[in-house]
């Protein structure tokens, strides 16, 4: 399991925006041409670990939290043991300054397609903790899920996400994502939201479009 090391280009805008991260999502702005953002180059490490990693076990827990404050309760969708370890799936752990700040994960989906697409993985405890959001540390770890379910064969990434995290929406829409018909435990669910992309159309094997940090 090879670390990966990305260089992200946080974007300081001042004061945080209605888009900026919450929930572990990095919501992208646009702004005037003459409001040009102070850009700092931040070296952050992605790290494929098993599930039972303290660091991603402590971020994971964290993940829950969130939700109940968002939700009222936690993510009751049911996982095998191991179904974001190796060969069902793949969690990683990003660092920065050596400390761990954010989390993504990607498991199989059989039998589940996007827009005619399959094989399909699905997103996981996509998060990052309060005091590194507004950096685009989401944004690249997206991009590192994107391009190692790719490699590992993918054709499309689906998600499900929620009307309490509009952060995550503004973060999967800005990155191309589509909306797609519902699916799994909370399929019936009012306040759910289900999106999509293809790995070909994100683009995410080509080496310039990879791990980039934010616009």
């Amino acid at each position: 399991m090879r670390p990966t090391r990305v260089e992200i280009v946080i974007c300081d805008y001042g004061p945080r925006s209605p888009l900026s991260d919450g929930a572990g999502v990095f919501g992208v702005q646009s702004r005037p041409v003459t409001d040009r953002p102070r850009e700092t180059s931040v070296p952050v490490r992605i790290d494929q670990v098993r599930f039972c990693d303290p660091d991603a076990r402590l971020l994971v827990e964290a993940v829950q939290q969130e939700y109940v404050v968002r939700y009222g309760n936690r993510d009751e969708t049911p996982m095998e043991p191991g179904a974001l370890d190796p060969p069902h799936g793949r969690f990683f752990v990003a660092y920065a300054d050596g400390v761990p700040v954010a989390t993504g994960a990607w498991r199989w989906r059989p039998g589940l397609a996007f827009e005619g697409l399959e094989p399909a993985t699905e997103i996981k405890r996509m998060f990052v903790v309060a005091g590194h959001r507004g950096r685009g540390i989401a944004r690249a770890v997206l991009a590192h899920l994107e391009h190692t379910a790719a490699e590992a064969g993918s054709a499309a990434m689906v998600l499900e996400t929620g009307l309490a995290q509009p952060e995550a929406i503004a973060l999967y829409e800005a990155a191309g994502y589509r909306p797609m018909a519902a699916f799994g435990h909370y399929a019936c669910s009012p306040v759910s939201r289900y999106y999509g992309i293809g790995l070909a159309a994100a683009d995410v094997l080509r080496p310039a479009n990879r791990d980039q940090g934010a616009v």
